[in-house]
């Protein structure tokens, strides 16, 4: 009989088995930083989503309540980036996977 328990113990331990990937994402929305990841993940990849040339004359990046800050060098890309901001915005977005930029800002 001792060993019927034992083995239905084993089998509850395997049900509650998850990957660790699964329990990182668990952890990190009930801590409410899987945002934050995805900001930090944005300002990371930045030269990869919006290409080299832009890469090259963005000279700061930084997130403030939702809206992302980007500090260029040259004012015609700044004008050229203004005129298609929702465009950029959409495409962070789909990088991130969520709606993490609610509006983005040329300094």
């Amino acid at each position: 009989m001792r060993y019927y328990k034992k083995k239905e113990a084993i089998d509850k331990r395997k049900a509650d088995i998850q990957p660790i990937g699964e329990s990182l994402k668990a952890l990190m929305q009930a801590y409410r930083l899987d945002g934050k990841l995805s900001e930090v993940q944005l300002v990371q990849n930045w030269e990869k989503i919006m290409g080299k040339p832009i890469a090259l004359k963005t000279q700061q990046l930084y997130f403030k309540d939702g809206k992302l800050f980007v500090k260029l060098t040259s004012a015609p890309l700044k004008h050229e980036l203004n005129m298609s901001k929702s465009k950029v915005v959409e495409i962070l977005n789909t990088e991130a996977g969520s709606n993490v930029v609610k509006d983005i800002v040329f300094l």
